[in-house]
């Protein structure tokens, strides 16, 4: 048996699921997992199904089969994909290793089914950390005055590399707007707070000194409208009156760690749909 993932989004009516199902069917498929969901606001249908098919076909033979017999008479934006193709990651970073060190961890020990192609950072604190798990580590400084060409080499890189997926591990640079558009639904920051409180510099002094009560962490795709892309995952810790601003600092850094799995998880495995500026994630 071969895998494969189809997901699909379209306009809302009746008659989706038979048809996605009858062409399953004619090729002897068989669901192993569905998720659908249907939005009452937009009047769109998403649907995610992980089906098996018997011998192993060209998946661009079955994306240009399922384009011509479902896709197109319901006006579906929809793919097909490999189950078993690991997405090529690039990582993105700066001094704060902790989301770094957790992404490659969890490549590491088979709990994230991704391939890491490389690692690139603009300062050299984790060029050993790198290296510890054969990954290349790429080097390459900011300054005012070269952020542009930096910007070149790093898409260049994107895509010598072949990189489906680039995350932003407490990368701390503003990506420009060209950036942005190059790298458009696929790359993924991780930001420090519930968007959009706490922005800027030592956040969680700021929320040290507002006595919060709860610290959050927001994954979200990246925009040239910075920190307002597409909400991907977000999670909570609570913290109280006598915890430190380092305190603060370590249980946030747990959070955003878990955070930024999960999403780049989601995105992956292709569970994660556009409804506007909204996603619909499946779990």
């Amino acid at each position: 048996m071969t895998d494969y993932i189809l997901t699909l989004s379209c306009p809302d009516c009746t008659g989706i699921v038979h048809a996605v199902t009858g062409w399953l069917l004619q090729r002897h498929g068989n669901i192993v997992q569905a998720q659908q969901f249907g939005d009452a606001e937009t009047q769109r249908f998403f649907l995610r199904v992980h089906f098996t098919i018997p011998e192993p076909q060209d998946v661009n033979v079955l994306n240009q089969s399922f384009q011509e017999a479902i896709a197109a008479p319901f006006n579906m934006e929809a793919e097909i994909f490999d189950a078993s193709h690991k997405a090529r990651v690039l990582i993105l970073v700066s001094r704060q290793g902790h989301c770094l060190n957790d992404l490659l961890f969890r490549v590491h020990s088979g709990q994230l089914p991704i391939e890491v192609v490389g690692v690139i950072s603009n300062h050299t604190d984790h060029a050993s950390l790198v290296s510890s798990y054969n990954i290349p580590f790429h080097y390459l400084p900011v300054t005012p005055e070269n952020k542009p060409y930096q910007e070149q080499d790093i898409l260049r890189l994107v895509d010598s590399l072949k990189v489906d997926l680039v995350v932003l591990a407490r990368y701390m640079q503003i990506l420009s707007p060209d950036m942005c558009k190059a790298l458009s639904g696929r790359a993924i920051n991780i930001h420090h707070s519930f968007l959009p409180s706490f922005k800027g510099a030592r956040p969680y002094h700021q929320a040290h000194a507002k006595g919060v009560k709860i610290i959050g962490a927001t994954a979200h795709y990246v925009t040239a409208d910075l920190d307002e892309g597409p909400i991907i995952e977000q999670d909570i810790e609570r913290v109280n009156h006598a915890m430190s601003p380092l305190e603060l600092t370590q249980v946030g850094s747990d959070v955003e760690s878990l955070v930024l799995s999960r999403a780049v998880a989601a995105h992956v495995e292709h569970r994660i749909f556009m409804n506007g500026q909204r996603t619909v994630v499946f779990r």
